[in-house]
């Protein structure tokens, strides 16, 4: 069964494509070439500072230990190419709000994809859901408006591959990359894969949350099925479904960072202070 993903309010491709771009504005707003957008600078050495040198690239800690000014000197920027992993699965689009998870994702993701390329950072694709999707990163607009576009489609029947995408992306990218993950979450495969591939690559998971996942409090016990398989079970209606708390100590261990992003709240806000954070404590790693 196949259907059409308005994921912004039964906008057109041209209402959609302004949506994306403004909210990677509202992304970039206040935060500067991060390497969590896929480009920055790395330093190199110290050394005195020469008439015509700007007073921002000072280098204090030298200048006040040796008396003399001394000033950064920094390589050339560096552009991170950047890979999201959009879960198109079954449990992505099932709804008890009035956005999905995957209205909220694919959202998500053209805002991240024009942001990369606002930074000169290409921007590429992987579909961890039942379609074999794999777009290399790029810098044409053209193009990532054509994947967003192709992504609006889903299915309710496609079973999640997280982890196994995650495993067999990995030994393909012959050097570092931003790898941003978009998912629910719901592979039990999906936090080993990504720990081990965090040990070579920048990794960020935004995980999306149904209300309804978090438990239906008074409910005593219930009967549901699970969206991918179709299995019928018995649970708690207090009990969490996706122990989101959990998911973010395991990979904050692994140095994953984790961004938890609830479908009924909005989130542009949210977003934007966890790439300013992740900035300010300096967490893009080379």
């Amino acid at each position: 069964m196949e259907g059409f993903l308005d994921t912004t309010d039964h906008l057109s491709a041209r209402q959609f494509a302004i949506a994306v771009k403004r909210l990677a504005d509202a992304l970039n707003y206040g935060t500067d070439r991060s390497p969590f957008l896929g480009s920055g600078i790395e330093y190199a050495q110290s050394r005195q500072y020469q008439p015509g040198d700007p007073v921002r690239s000072i280098d204090w800690r030298i200048t006040a230990r040796t008396g003399k000014v001394f000033v950064k000197e920094y390589e050339a920027p560096k552009q991170l190419p950047c890979y999201l992993l959009l879960d198109t699965s079954a449990s992505m689009t099932v709804s008890s709000v009035k956005k999905s998870k995957y209205a909220v994702a694919v959202h998500m993701a053209g805002g991240l994809a024009f942001a990369c390329l606002d930074r000169i950072s290409p921007v590429g694709v992987l579909g961890v859901g039942g379609r074999d999707v794999r777009i290399e990163p790029s810098l044409s607009q053209a193009r990532v408006l054509q994947w967003l576009h192709e992504f609006r489609r889903f299915r309710y029947d496609e079973h999640t591959t997280l982890g196994r995408r995650v495993a067999e992306l990995a030994p393909t990218l012959p050097n570092r990359c931003l790898v941003i993950v978009l998912s629910d979450l719901h592979d039990t495969e999906a936090l080993p894969a990504l720990k081990l591939m965090a040990q070579r690559h920048d990794v960020v998971v935004l995980q999306l949350q149904d209300p309804a996942e978090e438990g239906v409090a008074g409910t005593g016990f219930l009967r549901a099925g699970e969206a991918e398989t179709g299995r019928v079970f018995v649970t708690r209606g207090a009990r969490r479904w996706v122990d989101a708390e959990r998911t973010a100590r395991v990979l904050k261990r692994a140095g994953v960072d984790h961004l938890l992003v609830r479908t009924d709240q909005p989130f542009v806000a949210d977003l934007r202070n966890f790439l300013m954070s992740r900035n300010v404590l300096g967490r893009g790693r080379r």
